[in-house]
């Protein structure tokens, strides 16, 4: 036992050693993950800011000046133009000018001051229809708080029924909170993955592979040996942009540490053990990294990173229960914002590890069926 253990750390250093050692793999280790934590941390948004806006007030009385007021003075719009008949609505539509006209009736103040329904008209772009509901919802959002603030000030009664929001998790409903810690699970695939995709591949492309075969060592310290460096590498990255999320993003870490590395743990067995039978099956390195990326884009989109997976078809999300991104990135959403523990995790962990079990299970009977 004690032999066999010098044989896999003698392994796992030798691996190590290879992948710092080459000027390329340090770059790819550093350089990639850090840039696109940097470009999906800030640029990667579901808000919308600075969405230019047209006013068409007829009315230019004072609760329409302050509703002009309120949309213009809002961090999501920003006043482009101020029309003065119908006809100027449709170019600045169908030149990309403006996103949305919000046009204010002859009669708005009157109807109000009369208890009748004050019509707003709101003309969108509709070119885009998830930035259409965005604008929709912001400007909705903005008629109601005017409609409470009226009745207030005339003391009339509220509307019968209204809707009082509070976000649950993401009190400031903020979507860099639920993008960045996806971007540790995705980034750590990515890394993990290709690092452990080019091990065997690059053995065979040097000829050491043959020679590594007829040493005392068996399959399964081969096995254990390579994946030592992935899981590790893997380890330090996901750390890193942890760490980032919470003190750079100042996204909030609300849940069990211990329940978030455990989740990471079974999450790179997973990858690493993807890695491995990829590279097992690639007889160069050129063939290990288009094999690598042939399985992280499917897993990315199929993942719910950016999508949910409710909404994917039927036969597509029976595709999502053997992607392990699946279930790190609901492990690592519900620590952030849910603060969820050991216990509530539970049903997520048990795939990830099955996942790993089996992909490790086929690498290592490829490496004995090199072997015979």
């Amino acid at each position: 036992m004690r032999q066999s253990w010098q044989r896999i750390t003698a392994l796992a250093v030798k691996e190590l050693l290879a992948v710092l050692k080459d000027k390329r793999s340090r770059i790819v280790l550093v350089v990639p993950p850090l840039l696109q934590l940097i470009v999906f941390g800030y640029a990667a948004t579901f808000d919308l800011n600075d969405i230019p806006v047209a006013i068409y007030n007829q009315d230019r009385s004072a609760p329409s000046r302050d509703l002009v007021a309120r949309i213009v003075g809002s961090p999501h719009f920003h006043l482009s133009a101020y029309i003065d008949h119908d006809g100027q609505i449709a170019p600045l539509i169908d030149t990309k000018e403006v996103l949305v006209v919000v046009h204010l009736g002859p009669r708005f103040t009157a109807d109000l001051s009369a208890g009748r329904p004050a019509p707003v008209q709101v003309i969108i772009d509709g070119r885009n229809s998830n930035t259409a509901l965005l604008v929709q919802g912001y400007l909705r959002e903005i008629v109601r708080d005017i409609n409470l603030s009226w009745a207030q000030r005339k003391g009339q009664p509220p509307p019968l029924a209204s809707l009082q929001v509070r976000p649950w998790f993401n009190s400031n409903l903020a979507s860099r909170w639920f993008i960045v810690p996806g971007i540790v699970g995705l980034l750590t695939l990515v890394v993990t993955t290709i690092v452990t995709a080019l091990s065997v591949a690059r053995e065979r492309e040097a000829g050491t592979f043959d020679q590594l075969l007829v040493t005392p060592m068996r399959p399964i310290e081969i096995l254990i040996g390579k994946s030592f460096p992935g899981v590790a590498i893997g380890a330090i990255e996901g750390s890193f942009i942890l760490v980032m999320a919470t003190y750079w993003f100042e996204v909030p870490l609300r849940g069990s540490v211990g329940a978030l590395y455990l989740g990471l743990f079974l999450f790179l067995l997973s990858a690493v053990g993807i890695g491995l039978t990829i590279s097992s099956l690639a007889v160069t390195q050129q063939q290990a990294m288009l094999g690598a990326f042939l399985f992280l884009v499917p897993a990315v989109i199929l993942s719910g990173f950016a999508t949910p997976i409710a909404n994917m078809p039927d036969t597509v999300q029976l595709l999502t229960y053997v992607n392990p991104l699946r279930y790190f990135l609901i492990i690592l959403r519900g620590v952030f914002l849910e603060g969820s523990s050991y216990s509530d995790l539970y049903e997520y962990y048990w795939p990830m590890a099955l996942v790993g079990l089996t992909t490790l299970s086929f690498a290592g009977w490829l490496f004995r069926h090199r072997l015979s």
